[in-house]
């Protein structure tokens, strides 16, 4: 499950960069980020005009989090390209400098 809060701000830290896999998948409007050795999902960023946003995937998060909010089905099928972009920058996390 993948979580966003445009009024939060994320922050991606990888202890080895050299295992991170970003990968983009129909549209090529955001890089989602992958583990090089177990192929966990860990989250995505997109960088627009309006500047870089991202999400998580709450599965990847160590100490897990408890209480979260039930999951809302979603299906993006046919949307085009400037509709996901701008549905990202509203609904994603700012996210800080990455140093990678």
């Amino acid at each position: 499950m993948s979580t966003s809060d445009p009024a939060a701000k994320i922050e991606f830290h990888a202890a080895q960069a050299a295992q991170l896999n970003r990968y983009r998948f129909g549209l090529k409007t955001a890089d989602f980020l992958l583990c090089r050795n177990c192929g966990v999902y860990t989250g995505a960023v997109i960088e627009t005009q309006k500047g870089r946003f991202g999400i998580i995937n709450t599965h990847a998060l160590r100490p897990a989090v408890e209480n979260l909010a039930d999951p809302m089905p979603a299906s993006y099928d046919g949307e085009v390209q400037t509709r996901r972009i701008a549905r990202r920058e509203e609904r994603w996390s700012p996210v800080a400098d990455v140093p990678w």
